[in-house]
């Protein structure tokens, strides 16, 4: 899938005086010369300026949620398919609050998100006007930056800043709160050309002498792994990371957020490890001797018990924040950069003869052994009702892999990464460090409006597409075909899993049906609710299945569909998520049944 153009790929820009204009339009300006195509979002009475000015670009679509934070999670959708920042706009007070998740989410997973809120009057701050909020102050823990323009005539600079900062170094969200007034004053802006952000660090570059002694660790270990994660895609590394890893021979085992920078069929690739990861990846890595980190940040879906997490490992963590080095693990070595630079970088000396590969046969046969003995993709019983794995390995073989997959968050969101495999960034799109359940459908709209000539399908469960399930409006309207496979299990399934396991199955408060009429394959009568005509109500395609053999037919179905469509497949509830790592439980102690 080809990347779409950087906003930091346009050619430079010289400074312009515009003609008069309100600040409202200034800004539509402003995001139009940042190459803004889509916009998300919802007016109101603080926002309503920007709204008359956006009806009056021709270059920028925008695009009506239900909910503000609907409007997020499609701005989120676009950016992460994309790399751009995406866009997202909402008026004063819970308008504004709506947003708040979203930009949270964006925060956790390093995600370029602009932010756009009215504000009330500047003379009415600060006394409780009806719909004030303190924005700025509010989102200050999960922002990259923010800006309160008090001045109109800032408002060209303050947007050439914010997509800078947003799309640059580690991405992150930039929320931009304009008062009203401002955006009502007339005057003749100055757009910036370039900017000048004293303080803020260009991208880092690793020294030759710390990138020379990783090499050189790298040709005494006998058991590496390299360790990878969402930064190699944010950074566009994933080119630089696959040669590296054929240059020396290093298995190569991904985090969920860093899905599809390397082809999981690569003889080298553990794919994904974690708390639900593959066996072979958390197994290779607990006795790893050499452990290179790079993009990732040791979370603890990933490290389980921290002291016993690579326990016997030597650690190289590159990253471009200082902040994560040490934060969760010690790192032995940390290096600040780039990682597409010091990928590319070790390449080049990797080429001109300045490493000595190790024989990692052995290593690649303890790997090979644990690969046969808990193979992936991983198996699942086949009975008499369809199940949410196989649910989700038929659409994997339906689309050839090549779709863009959104997801909610709970055990589907799991099985999406287990039965359908990434072979290309950006192909996996998911709620990771926030874990936000109503993130999938949304998203899906968003990642469609980047890819309309795409195949996008949101992997949901009964209990986050609820959250959100109001976006079909929004798809049916816009004419936006993003599709839904509903995986319908009457559960709040993670939560039941976990009270299977670790509460001997005191059910409490995860029943989403009619507790003394649970719906399932068996009792259709007790289905609830009815997504389908949901779905129809809204003006949107769907159809139910319980069979099995409906389920391949029903997928074709949904793929043939041209438009927004809603598959709900039955499914019991009985199933859980497997491998799995308990909280607080190291990978040699790993679930696999």
């Amino acid at each position: 899938m080809m990347k779409p153009e950087s906003v930091l790929d346009f050619p430079p820009q010289q400074d312009e005086i515009g003609p008069e204009m309100s600040g409202a339009d200034v800004l539509v300006k402003s995001l139009e010369r940042e190459g803004v195509d889509v916009i998300f979002a919802y007016p109101g009475g603080a926002s309503m300026e920007m709204h008359q000015a956006l009806n009056r670009s021709e270059g920028i679509r925008t695009i009506l949620p239900r909910i503000e934070q609907g409007g997020g999670f499609m701005a989120h959708g676009y950016a992460r398919a994309t790399g751009k920042a995406g866009v997202c706009m909402a008026t004063s007070g819970p308008g504004a609050t709506n947003l708040v998740t979203c930009i949270a989410d964006a925060y956790m997973d390093s995600i370029p998100l602009i932010a756009i809120t009215g504000q009330v009057y500047q003379q009415f701050i600060g006394k409780g006007a009806f719909q004030e909020t303190d924005f700025f102050g509010m989102t200050l823990p999960v922002v990259k930056h923010s800006f309160l323009v008090l001045e109109a005539s800032e408002l060209p600079r303050v947007i050439k800043e914010a997509f800078h900062i947003a799309t640059t170094g580690r991405p992150g969200p930039v929320v931009v709160d304009i008062p009203k007034d401002v955006q009502q004053e007339i005057y003749k802006p100055v757009f910036p050309g370039s900017i000048n952000l004293p303080g803020y660090p260009d991208l880092p570059k690793a020294s030759d002498v710390d990138l020379e002694n990783v090499l050189q660790l790298l040709e005494k270990a006998t058991r590496p792994v390299l360790y990878t994660g969402g930064g190699i895609l944010s950074a566009d590394a994933h080119e630089e990371m696959r040669k590296f890893a054929e240059l020396t021979g290093i298995p190569v085992a991904s985090t969920l957020m860093g899905l599809g920078a390397f082809d999981p069929g690569h003889p080298q690739s553990l794919y994904w490890f974690g708390m639900h990861g593959t066996v072979v990846g958390n197994w290779a890595v607990c006795e790893s001797d050499l452990l290179i980190c790079a993009g990732a940040r040791f979370d603890d879906r990933i490290t389980g018990k921290v002291d016993k997490f690579a326990p016997d490992s030597t650690i190289v963590h590159f990253d471009l924040d200082t902040s994560e080095h040490c934060k969760n693990k010690y790192a032995h070595f940390p290096i600040h950069s780039d990682v597409k630079y010091a990928l590319g970088r070790m390449n080049e000396m990797i080429d001109s003869g300045k490493f000595q590969k190790t024989d990692l046969s052995a290593w690649m046969g303890r790997i090979n052994g644990w690969k046969s003995e808990h193979p992936f993709p991983f198996s699942f019983k086949e009975g008499t009702h369809i199940t949410s794995q196989e649910a989700v390995r038929v659409l994997y073989e339906e689309t050839d892999g090549d779709a863009i997959i959104t997801t909610g968050v709970g055990q589907h969101q799991m099985w999406a990464a287990q039965y359908y495999l990434y072979k290309n960034p950006r192909t996996y799109i998911s709620s990771l460090g926030l874990g936000t359940m109503g993130f999938g459908y949304p998203a899906a709209v968003g990642a469609k409006v980047a890819y309309p000539d795409k195949e996008v399908i949101d992997i949901d469960g009964d209990g986050s597409f609820l959250m959100n399930i109001q976006e079909l409006a929004t798809a049916s309207i816009e004419k936006i075909g993003a599709k839904c496979l509903l995986l319908n299990n009457q559960h709040l399934g993670m939560v039941m899993q976990w009270e299977d396991r670790f509460y001997d199955g005191c059910r409490a408060q995860t029943i989403l049906g009619d507790p003394d009429n649970i719906g399932s394959p068996d009792n259709e009568s007790g289905l609830y609710p009815d997504f389908v005509k949901i779905a129809e109500g809204f003006g949107v395609s769907g159809r139910r299945v319980i069979r099995r053999e409906d389920l391949r037919p029903a997928i074709k179905e949904m793929l043939e569909h041209d438009g927004p469509y809603v598959l709900d497949v039955v499914v019991p509830y009985t199933e859980h998520v497997l491998p799995m790592i308990p909280q607080g439980k190291s990978a040699k102690e790993i679930l696999v049944e």
